[in-house]
């Protein structure tokens, strides 16, 4: 028995748990991803799985009759297992269990079983792993696949045959290339192969279900480490096929155009050392998709992506919709990045005026910060000279941006003359003249023929409701 294995298991819960289990007269073990992040030494988490050798919900029960006060337990009665909530803690338990396939379901048949058929059934060697809680051997780890040498090496591999093991639940597959991600781990070669040989087997998984781990790869720490490993595997193309469209360099008359699939992977890397917000991470990995469809080759200027920024835009739409991700603000948020991804870049490469900077603020409004973000990150050029170059310009463009912004407050901008006082002031009804009044005086602003001050845009109205041909009946400011 290893000290360390102890020290693991000083929370209170564990005694409560060993004393549970005795009065119980069953076996439990800790077991997942709580002994490998510590034996990582990781930030533990705070979700616990206990497998009981016996009734799981009944052990879950006598533990929350022990703990003093009154200790609230969710029943699953359908997947067999409970959950205890206590302190920051959610101990789940559950039976041990052996499971079967049929192999248009991941939805296993499930049997009770030993801890020894719940360890088999477990995703990987590394997530196998069990430290007792019964007395006889409290605090011994159980690693019948040899996960503590996996660990050691960094290795992702199954307990049993891969390709069973993926062909069951092919979740696994995204899994796998998920705990690569996260943990910056290996996966063992065998492994990989039948993740690319079941790779069609991914079509019985929920869109809800990737997405869920492919956010986990989008916010690990390098998220290409984990898309290069979709794409390697061909997964990806089933998932994404807007963004492995991207990949690959074509030439005509001796001219080229950079790879936009790993630049992509480039830029969401910058991102990530910047931002740990989900949808900044997906507006950088789809900031691009336009072109391969806006791809054109033309003799005079080369290869070009017209609109390929409004195209991906309107792409982020049909993508959200098919992955069954949210259509709401966080879809429009992804949309307007995508559509506006190149502006800041256009005016860092020209000189910075005024008024295109006081258009930036208001066309992007409170998402400025995040688009220059993503505009710094889509800097990928090995040349020296031309980073420091046009990171310096993105500097000077930052710096125009907070002038203008203090002085003429277009963020969230919002006319200084209403349409009611219009109306008041001419004496007229809703009507097509408004609008063109509204407009001209935006318009004045942003090109900085007027200040964005109520006076100057009075007057300014003044002057455009006579070109209208109408008449002030009210003149008051």
């Amino acid at each position: 028995m290893s000290k360390q294995y102890i020290q693991a298991i000083q929370d209170p819960i564990f005694e409560l748990i060993a004393k549970a289990s005795l009065n119980l007269g069953i076996r439990s073990y800790v077991i997942g991803g709580f002994v490998r992040d510590y034996l990582l030494h990781r930030n533990v988490p705070k979700d616990i799985d206990i497998v009981a050798q016996g009734s799981g919900i009944n052990l879950a029960k006598e533990v929350a009759n022990l703990i003093p006060g009154h200790t609230k337990i969710s029943v699953f009665k359908t997947f067999g297992t409970a959950m205890i909530r206590h302190q920051e803690l959610e101990v789940e338990f559950v039976g041990a269990r052996r499971e079967s396939y049929s192999s248009d379901s991941r939805k296993p048949l499930v049997e009770d079983g030993s801890l020894e058929d719940d360890q088999n059934r477990r995703d990987f060697t590394i997530n196998a792993l069990a430290i007792s809680l019964n007395q006889d051997d409290y605090g011994k780890l159980l690693d019948p696949f040899d996960g503590i040498s996996d660990l050691q090496n960094q290795l992702i591999r199954t307990p049993l045959d891969p390709d069973i093991t993926y062909s069951d639940d092919p979740l696994r597959m995204m899994r796998a290339i998920r705990f690569a991600s996260q943990l910056n781990f290996k996966i063992e070669e065998e492994s990989f192969q039948a993740i690319k040989r079941n790779v069609h087997r991914i079509e019985i998984i929920s869109n809800e279900r990737i997405v869920d781990e492919l956010h986990k790869i989008i916010l690990s720490e390098k998220p290409s480490q984990g898309l290069k490993l979709l794409f390697q595997t061909g997964l990806l193309s089933k998932i994404l096929p807007e963004l492995t469209n991207l990949q690959g360099i074509e030439e005509k008359e001796g001219q080229t155009h950079k790879d936009n699939f790993w630049h992509t992977l480039e830029v969401v890397d910058n991102i990530a050392k910047n931002t740990d917000d989900l949808w900044l991470r997906w507006a950088a990995l789809l900031h691009d998709i336009g072109k391969a469809p806006t791809k054109r080759f033309d003799k005079k200027i080369g290869w070009t992506f017209h609109s390929h920024e409004f195209v991906g835009a309107k792409m982020v739409y049909a993508i959200f919709k098919r992955l069954r991700m949210p259509l709401n603000d966080k879809m429009k948020y992804v949309q307007k990045l995508v559509m506006m991804s190149s502006r800041p870049i256009v005016l860092a490469q020209d000189i910075v005026t005024d008024s295109a900077v006081r258009r930036l603020i208001f066309d992007a409004g409170d998402y400025i910060e995040d688009l220059m973000t993503l505009c710094e990150a889509d800097i990928t050029t090995k040349n020296p000279r031309r980073f420091k170059k046009y990171s310096n310009n993105f500097k000077i463009v930052r710096q125009k941006i907070s002038e203008v912004e203090q002085r003429d407050h277009i963020r969230n901008f919002q006319p200084p003359i209403s349409g009611e006082q219009i109306m008041e002031t001419f004496n007229i009804k809703p009507s097509r003249e408004i609008g063109l009044i509204k407009e001209a005086i935006k318009e004045a602003i942003l090109e900085g023929e007027i200040p964005n001050q109520y006076d100057e845009a009075y007057e300014f109205m003044l002057k455009r409701g006579k070109k209208l041909g109408l008449t002030p009946v009210n003149n008051k400011k």
